[in-house]
């Protein structure tokens, strides 16, 4: 799989087979699924936040089987302990020497089911982990395999004995996503079609994680216009200037998004970015990393509001211009 037109239109092919692999289990969220795949292929990470029985943790399940990759799940609760996510050493009296026994970090896809279940200690573990790829115990680094992807679940509805993710730990999520409730012609078909069991074995694999790094190497070689590289600056200026937004988004975020658009363009057959890809990336990307002043959130505004707003307000790039 080299970088070019041709093999980006394959990879276009296979995507859609794999929505179809997946649509045995997963009802009507393909949108979702290419969310998940495009965090994936530009290497970062996923908040899923929604209320519970939306089909969250059999998403992810589900496009860990698709991708043939290694999956490994931790539930989140008050007395889960980092090493139960990292690992650590364990003695062996025969060899009388202490042996270092893996995480379920180590893996491809890591779902944190509940993750602000935890404590925030527990929480911060992943840190390292998340952007270095490597996990740091008692003085040694284990790299972590590749590529590697963590899916982190919250119910917003239950507060009681939960500990929100601070600022710093939501800015290493690449995306939150909100799944919401399926259409009821959605929800019928999932009754008909998965609602006595959820086949997993029934998924074919038509990727290998193998294939996903050359994937993640050629979205990095899709070109980016100069005006687009200007819309995406004057956007995250807009958010440092609102009015409603305590702050806005960093630097870091502008990476983020810049990163986000050329591989949602490569999944999407192309090898240029559009400014559409632009819009729809900016809220996925950004909607976690707005915080709103105190009368906004009175008022009940959302940050995705705010940056609906902000993009009815900056100019458009034109289309023809970026189209290298």
């Amino acid at each position: 799989m080299a970088g070019n037109g041709k093999n980006a239109a394959l990879s276009q092919e296979h995507l859609e087979k794999l929505w179809q692999e997946m649509a045995k289990v997963i009802i009507g969220r393909e949108q979702e699924l290419k969310l998940l795949f495009t965090a994936m292929l530009s290497e970062g990470h996923v908040l899923l936040e929604d209320l519970p029985g939306t089909g969250k943790t059999t998403m992810v399940k589900a496009f860990a089987k698709g991708l043939d990759c290694d999956f490994k799940r931790v539930q989140c609760t008050p007395d889960l302990l980092p090493s139960d996510v990292l690992g650590g050493s364990i003695f062996n009296p025969k060899s009388n020497d202490f042996l270092f026994r893996q995480g379920p970090v180590f893996t491809n896809i890591l779902l944190v089911d509940e993750i602000n279940r935890t404590l925030p200690r527990t929480q911060s573990s992943l840190l390292e982990s998340m952007e270095e790829k490597q996990v740091s115990i008692e003085g040694v680094t284990y790299p972590l395999a590749k590529p590697f992807l963590v899916l982190a679940t919250q119910n917003p509805v239950e507060m009681e004995g939960t500990f929100p993710l601070p600022e710093a730990q939501l800015d290493r999520f690449l995306m939150k996503l909100t799944l919401g409730y399926p259409t009821p012609e959605e929800e019928e078909r999932m009754l008909e079609q998965v609602g006595d069991d959820l086949p997993y074995e029934q998924i074919n694999h038509l990727f290998d994680p193998q294939q996903i790094q050359q994937l993640q190497q050629q979205c990095k070689e899709v070109k980016v216009h100069g005006a687009i590289r200007k819309y995406i600056t004057q956007l995250a200026v807009a958010t440092r200037n609102h009015p409603h937004i305590s702050v806005g988004v960093s630097p870091r975020a502008s990476k983020a998004l810049y990163k986000t658009v050329k591989t949602w363009a490569f999944v999407n057959g192309r090898n240029y970015v559009v400014p559409d890809d632009v819009k729809e990336m900016v809220k996925p990307v950004w909607n976690h990393r707005l915080l709103l002043k105190t009368e906004a959130l009175l008022n009940g505004t959302k940050p995705i509001d705010l940056l609906d707003e902000i993009l009815g307000q900056q100019p458009i790039p034109n289309e023809n211009v970026v189209m290298i």
